[in-house]
């Protein structure tokens, strides 16, 4: 069977119309065609992901530029039969391959989340009877049957409903249960206003209904999400691209200058073909710097670590690195900037108007009005609203060992919250009789003896529907007058206005009859005693949390399920919304719908509220945002943020609230679902990529040592004074192990009060490029000095070889305090404190260059050979005079205010 795309859509079509179009009837479909339409249009469940092969996981590790060299000289070495040498390089490659993988982690299951949503059994009417059947057997046509606790099996077009309320909040993002009826809606209503229909993995919180399926599996609003989410194109994080530009950039440097050295060796010194192979091998593997892949994986993991003792589990290494790239976050209200829990804010009656403080279904807090706390005793306009609010009302607020939670609707946990604020517990009070909360009616009245045995009504409600029955109020002095509409009109107008939901309470004489109660009871003769505004309240650290990030330059942006006014007044509390009169303060999905991509591109970075929106929408704004070269966060809780946090630079989810599909999506899960999280994670971002910085401009000087020193033998026509596998040697074992250190740095002080760096721009700029050229002379020419005067003092070439690797060692050792401060002096005490790492890796690298020089085994794989006290002494001495260097050259930089970057 075809999924229905007639006009008008089933939401906007009569029910009995749907039916027809679906081939079907109140009383539901036969088994037989069932079973025929089940063969046509398959089960009701979502299809499994195609899981990538492992080998192509595999070969995806070596895709690097930079790998392709080493595999190209590890080939060469092969054809000389040089088997030592291919093997190191070999093994090289392999490693990072391993690493990568590793890094790589469990393959993406936000489908696999989605698909539990999925009801395990449904009742439905075949054969002219109830039959309890597995959900994934419903088709197009049947009639299921809805009770309160229900999950919903399949997309369905309401036909009957009683009192039907459905918790859509991972579809829609609302915080509270939508009232469900059989009246057609529009056309274009979106998905939290199609109130004839309830959606597959959505929850029946009250009431019962019958609805006809319309679509199942992958044609249900939860499947079409599933396409959302595979259809979305992975990203790449600012510095994954800017490490594959640098790849390919070098590689083709490489490439340029081995051409001009096998053309100089050949023409110009007549070099033998095998040594000239041998050269030009060495010379690549020096300039690649392979050991980048592994130090930057280690940093991020030891990120990761770092992130997790914050509370911010990361899913996925590069987004360690990719938070402290973020420019925007675009946020979900419900449970992410708001504690997901209804709260009484303001109480409304004739004689005044009282503050509700505390957030939450704690009752901590207070009622307060005039600066002082309010009793029920001494107001008595409070107690009535407090009394009829709680005994019309179901709900339960208990403590357990999480803390404190609701048994029933938020609105109803709101009040009783405020009830028990106030010092109301119901003790000695009796109901009689009950007119449930109805949909179409939209109030519930109880009939209530108190302790004292007085009988009253007490209706709440719509504020519009309880004033229809109103006659009379509660005055200020507490006797009953005639009621003043226009007041309060103006008093539900102003609330509305601050975003709150309003709710209304009278109370009424019991009827005559004395002990049951009828609508027309309760239609007329009211007497209203007050208002009650309820809000979805911001968490306090979100606030704060806001304004740390605008002051660190990075945007937030709110876009919500929630109606326009409530989420307007809401951005305007926590801070994101500020009165300065530019830009459009909120756009709904309707107005963005009508938008083409070009109009939305136009003012996505003025709009900072988003409302009544879609997860199309949801992918629309971030991916124009992305396409003002914006690096996005996307933060979302409900299976609705699934894709959007796909699409986005850095998905966040919610740990506790988030669904299982989200937190799959996503690349970090907060395990305290706390909005300030996010932004400790940036700065935990912004501190590794300043030490991934610190970390590659370190080793880069040290590859370009290694390279100019083979560049300048050839070139000269000098004998080679590094063997391929010695620079191997010095590439993985020193440069890699002293890099590490780095990675422990402290953030930089204000680190958080400078804007996002600019994704386009290098981890290696101007400045910096120049002092890698310097540096890498400085050290390169000190290498080639050790290694030509201790061959003109006599020793044999393995020795003045492994001198030349010493001097290496031990040169790079000295730059790497240098770097520590890239650009304040590192001649000053602090260079030697505040890093514990930096000593351990100083001693593993000098105890690893004793076994190069020492060990008869490392001497036969590596071609070195032991070497006297005297060359220690020369070797430390040089290091000093390039720790020296590298200090004048960044005292000039100072001097000339060359760069502002990272300071010590």
């Amino acid at each position: 069977m075809q999924p229905i795309t007639e006009e008008p859509p089933v939401w906007a079509a009569p029910a009995d119309e749907v039916l027809e179009r679906l081939g079907t009837t109140r009383e539901g479909l036969t088994t037989t065609e069932a079973e025929r339409r089940l063969a046509e249009v398959g089960p009701n469940s979502l299809p499994p992901p195609e899981p990538t092969p492992w080998w192509r996981r595999v070969v995806a590790q070596f895709q690097d530029t930079l790998i392709y060299i080493l595999l190209a000289s590890a080939a060469a070495k092969a054809a000389l039969e040089d088997w030592v040498d291919f093997t190191v390089i070999l093994a090289v490659a392999v490693i990072n391959a391993a690493i990568g993988l590793v890094q790589e982690g469990r393959a993406e299951k936000a489908l696999a989340g989605i698909r539990t949503m999925l009801s395990v059994q449904a009742d439905v009417r075949r054969d002219g009877g109830w039959q309890r059947v597995d959900a994934d057997a419903l088709v197009p046509g049947d009639v299921v049957r809805l009770r309160g606790g229900d999950k919903v099996p399949a997309d369905l077009r309401l036909v009957g409903a009683s009192n039907l309320q459905a918790e859509e909040s991972a579809l829609t993002g609302e915080s509270v249960p939508s009232t469900k009826d059989v009246d057609v809606v529009a056309p274009d209503a979106g998905v939290g206003d199609r109130t004839d229909m309830v959606f597959s993995g959505t929850l029946i919180t009250q009431g019962s209904g019958r609805g006809v399926v319309t679509a199942t599996g992958q044609e249900t609003e939860v499947g079409r999400i599933q396409t959302l989410v595979d259809d979305v194109e992975p990203l790449e994080t600012p510095l994954s691209r800017q490490l594959d530009a640098f790849g390919k950039a070098l590689a083709l440097l490489i490439g340029v200058m081995a051409i001009v050295m096998v053309l100089v060796g050949r023409l110009v010194h007549d070099f033998s073909l095998p040594d000239l192979v041998s050269a030009t091998i060495g010379f690549a593997v020096a300039a690649v710097p392979e050991g980048l892949p592994a130090l930057v994986t280690i940093i991020l993991a030891l990120g990761v670590q770092q992130m997790a003792r914050q509370r911010a589990i990361t899913r996925k290494l590069p987004a360690v690195e990719a938070l402290g790239s973020v420019t925007t976050i675009c946020s979900d209200k419900t449970g992410t900037l708001t504690k997901n829990e209804m709260t009484s804010r303001t109480v409304v009656t004739r004689a005044a108007s009282y503050e509700v403080t505390g957030i939450g279904y704690a009752p901590e807090g207070a009622v307060r009005t005039g600066g002082r706390t309010a009793t029920l005793s001494d107001r008595g306009d409070l107690a009535a609203l407090v009394t009829a609010m709680a005994r019309c009302n179901d709900a339960v607020v208990r403590r357990d060992e999480s803390g404190w939670s609701l048994v029933g609707v938020p609105t109803d946990g709101a009040l009783r919250t405020l009830a028990l604020k106030s010092g109301f517990d119901g003790e000695g009070w009796r109901r009689l009789d009950v007119i449930p909360f109805d949909s179409q009616t939209k109030y519930m009245a109880t009939l209530d003896e108190d302790p004292a045995g007085v009988v009253s009504v007490y209706v709440k409600g719509a504020p519009d529907r309880i004033l229809d029955r109103c006659s009379y109020q509660r005055g200020a002095d507490g006797a009953r007058e005639a009621l003043d509409h226009a007041w309060w009109e103006e008093r539900i107008d102003a609330l509305g206005a601050d975003g709150l939901r309003v709710l209304a309470a009278a109370v009424g004489a019991p009827p005559p009859a004395g002990s049951a109660i009828a609508d027309a009871d309760v239609s007329e003769g009211l007497e209203m005693v007050g208002l009650v505004g309820i809000v979805d309240p911001p968490r306090p650290e979100a606030v704060a949390a806001i304004a740390r990030c605008r002051r660190a330059g990075i945007k937030v942006k709110m876009i919500t399920g929630d109606h326009a006014g409530t989420a307007l007044a809401i951005g305007r509390e926590m801070g994101i919304v500020t009165d300065d009169g530019a830009g459009i303060d909120v756009l709904t999905g309707p107005e963005l719908e009508a938008m083409s991509t070009s109009q939305l591109r136009d003012v996505v970075r003025d709009v900072d509220v988003y409302a009544r929106t879609s997860p199309e929408h949801k992918i629309r704004i971030v991916s124009a945002l992305q396409h003002h070269g914006e690096v996005v966060a996307m933060t979302g809780d409900g299976v609705n943020d699934a894709p959007a946090l796909t699409q986005a630079d850095v998905g966040v989810a919610m740990g506790i609230k988030g669904t299982e599909a989200t937190k799959e999506a996503a690349d970090v899960v907060l395990a305290d679902d706390n909005f300030a999280t996010i932004e400790r994670a940036v700065e935990e971002g912004r501190r590794i990529y300043d030490n991934v910085r610190k970390s590659v401009l370190f080793l880069l000087p040290t590859n370009g040592a290694q390279a100019l020193v083979m560049l300048v033998a050839v070139i000269v026509g000098m004998t080679l004074p590094l063997e391929p596998v010695q620079v191997l040697w010095i590439n993985m074992v020193a440069a890699v192990t002293l890099s590490l250190a780095l990675a422990y740095e402290q953030a930089e002080p204000g680190i958080m009060d400078r804007a996002p760096r600019d994704p386009k721009t290098s981890v290696v700029d101007t400045v910096y490029g120049v002092r890698i050229v310097v540096v890498s002379l400085i050290i390169g020419g000190a290498t080639l000095l050790v290694f030509t005067t201790t061959r003109e003092a006599g020793l044999s070439l393995p020795e003045a070889r492994t001198a030349a690797v010493t001097m290496l060692a031990l040169g790079q050792l000295a730059y790497l305090f240098n770097a520590r401060f890239l650009d304040a002096s590192s001649l000053r005490l602090a260079v030697l404190r505040g890093n514990r790492v930096v000593w351990a890796s100083a001693a593993g690298l000098i105890a690893a260059q004793l076994a190069f020089t020492y060990l008869p085994f490392m001497n036969r794989w590596f071609e070195s050979a032991p070497i006297g006290l005297g060359v220690w002494a020369y070797t430390a001495a040089l290091a000093v005079g390039v720790f020296l260097l590298v200090e004048a050259g960044k005292a000039v930089d100072r001097h000339r205010g060359a760069h502002g970057g990272i300071r010590g």
